[in-house]
């Protein structure tokens, strides 16, 4: 095996991660396949890297690092069966196979095939828990690591780390298959799939707490996912949609904050700072979606939305007018009532304040969104456009409270400031 002279030791663990972040759902998936069984190939995988970690800083990167670590994981998976008690023919057939076998297996690390397909299949598997689907996607599928997981949700290892053992034992109770579903339950289980990816995305958006406005690597993990799973399965509208609404939303992250990490509100924004490349992607993406003909669904409306932003060349050129048409069709197939709280934003940018906070108080009335910051948060900017200072200030402060972002925290407490000047 040809190697790449011998790199000091923290280039080599630079390149393990590497790798790994990069193809370990393509790893853990072969090796899904190859032993039919889920938590053993992940274990496998990790051996693999465990291995990696300890021979490439002595003895050079593989040229084909992806193609090694699952060589290793399938040589590892053979010596577990060898020592089994009773090893059955199946097993005894794949060790000779292995023992004949020159040379590194074929791996092609630019390929996408279904073993990945099936591998989000099983890490958003209805019998998890939302939690569980996300910790699981974003280890299995997405590479990342427990610390990187926990970090980023700002729960502990040990938290992160019991999710994924329980979801693995759910798996192995329910003896979840290594396939992509029935096409008679593939909607079902695609939107399961979308919706992990979407709140993973959310959460990078605007981060739920913590002192950061933004987690921009969980947003692009996001957007890494969407974007092989729509090369999966390129037939599915929704799948464009959403990554269509990733892409274009991820556009403004470079205008989302000052220097300093603070907040930058949407019509406070340097336009001219939006990444144009996602934004062309953005709109490609919805394209692709439109063209299959089916129409749009909740994440394709969304974009939609998104694209009305993307197009406008300052904020008061946006056409708030479709942006209310593309909510209320929202509100139609995806009924919620943050649809309804953000159709109260653009119909207050539309027509005025005073229309849209009957919108707001009726949400309100409902009590659908009580303990929410965002709700307190529209009607205390409502009621300031209106003249009402002390009832905006006394929102402003309300959603201060409830909000767990102690950036958006700051922003809140700052407007209420500035009514009492």
């Amino acid at each position: 095996m040809m190697h790449d002279a011998s790199p000091d030791t923290a280039s080599a663990r630079r390149r393990v991660e590497a790798v790994w972040r990069i193809e370990s759902a393509r790893i853990v998936a072969t090796l899904t396949r190859f032993t039919g069984d889920f938590d053993l190939a992940e274990d496998l995988a990790q051996e693999a890297l465990s291995a990696a970690l300890e021979q490439w800083p002595a003895d050079g990167v593989p040229t084909n690092p992806g193609a090694w670590l699952v060589t290793v994981g399938k040589r590892r998976a053979v010596d577990g069966w060898r020592r089994a008690a009773a090893l059955d023919d199946r097993y005894a057939a794949i060790a000779r196979e292995m023992d004949e076998a020159t040379g590194e297996i074929d791996y092609d690390p630019d390929a996408i095939d279904d073993d990945i397909l099936r591998l989000v299949f099983i890490a958003c598997h209805p019998a998890l828990s939302r939690e569980a689907r996300i910790a699981l996607t974003l280890r299995v599928v997405g590479g990342l690591t427990t610390d990187q997981i926990g970090r980023a949700f700002f729960v502990p290892t040990s938290t992160i780390q019991q999710r994924i053992v329980r979801a693995k034992k759910t798996l192995a109770a329910v003896n979840a298959p290594f396939e992509v579903p029935p096409r008679g339950e593939y909607a079902e289980r695609l939107d399961g799939v979308l919706s992990v990816l979407y709140l993973i995305f959310n959460e990078g958006h605007v981060a739920s707490s913590g002192e950061e406005w933004m987690r921009v690597g969980l947003a692009r993990e996001a957007i890494r996912l969407v974007r092989v799973l729509a090369e999966l399965i390129p037939g599915e509208h929704e799948v464009h949609g959403l990554a269509a609404l990733m892409e274009l939303t991820a556009a403004r992250f470079p205008a989302r904050t000052d220097r300093d990490g603070n907040p930058v509100l949407l019509n406070e924004q340097d336009r001219t700072r939006w990444d144009a490349t996602l934004i062309a992607r953005g709109r490609a993406a919805l394209a692709r979606a439109d063209a299959l003909g089916r129409g749009r669904g909740a994440y394709g409306l969304q974009a939609a939305i998104a694209e009305c932003h993307a197009v406008a060349a300052t904020f008061d050129d946006t056409d708030w007018e479709h942006i209310i048409v593309l909510y209320e069709a929202l509100g139609r197939i995806a009924p919620s009532p943050a649809v309804d709280l953000n159709r109260a934003a653009a119909v207050a940018m539309a027509t005025g304040p005073a229309s849209a906070l009957r919108i707001v108080d009726e949400i309100a009335a409902s009590g659908a969104l009580r303990g929410s910051h965002l709700l307190p948060s529209v009607r205390g900017d409502l009621l300031a456009r209106l003249g009402r200072v002390d009832e905006a200030r006394d929102c402003l402060r309300e959603a201060a409270r409830l909000t767990g972002n102690e950036r958006e925290r700051d922003v809140l407490l700052r407007k209420a400031a500035d009514l009492a000047l």
